[in-house]
């Protein structure tokens, strides 16, 4: 029989000490947040205490509160199929302080962080290959933190005449566009290409 959530973080806390600095239990859920610096360690036990068993790396993913100084939470969810157990991990961080890699406690982590650092900028140390994996390498910025623009800065074709993809800076096509703030429920106060066939003489349309 597994511990209950409240128990399971007494022995995590109890076990660690310092390198938990607090736990709760919130909509059924457990949440530690750790020291930056101890986060290796406090996987590596996760993982290997006989009544914790977190074998699991779930995800890993980043938060940005772009007013506070310490902007990003890195959170570490975690599973233990053996005792039916979920846990969550956080720490914070900012765009320059690396969090150490977690990558030689779960090898899952290298996608993770990669994904992490590529969506956010989160700087990770230790990491075997830190580079961005789903934006092209040639992006600019990072699309997840709050103060990157909706429009991004480029925009990438293919131009036929070169032969290769080309970068160019966003132009956005305003002519067909108007944005009606006050009611969800007034349309557009223009004539859309082809809808003028639904608007001729009454009985007709």
């Amino acid at each position: 029989m597994g511990l209950s959530l409240q128990e399971l973080g007494d022995h995590v806390a109890g076990a660690l000490g310092p390198a938990v600095t607090s736990k709760r239990v919130v909509y059924g859920e457990l949440t530690l947040d750790v020291p930056r610096e101890k986060i290796v360690d406090v996987l590596t036990f996760l993982r290997d205490d006989t009544r914790c068993l977190f074998e699991v790396l779930i995800d890993i993913c980043g938060v940005d509160w772009p007013a506070r100084e310490a902007r990003f939470d890195v959170v570490y969810h975690l599973l233990s199929p053996r005792l039916n157990q979920r846990i969550r991990v956080k720490l914070q961080t900012d765009e320059t302080t690396p969090v150490p890699s977690t990558v030689g406690v779960f090898s899952a982590s290298n996608w993770f962080e990669r994904e992490a650092y590529d969506m956010y900028g989160i700087l990770f140390s230790g990491h075997p290959d830190l580079r961005r994996i789903l934006t092209d390498y040639g992006f600019q910025g990072y699309p997840l933190r709050k103060d990157f623009p909706l429009t991004g800065y480029v925009e990438v074709r293919y131009d036929d005449e070169q032969k290769r993809v080309v970068y160019e800076p966003v132009e956005l096509a305003q002519e067909f566009r108007s944005f009606d703030f006050e009611s969800p429920w007034e349309g557009t106060r223009y004539v859309l290409p082809g809808d003028e066939k639904a608007s001729g003489p009454a009985g007709k349309a």
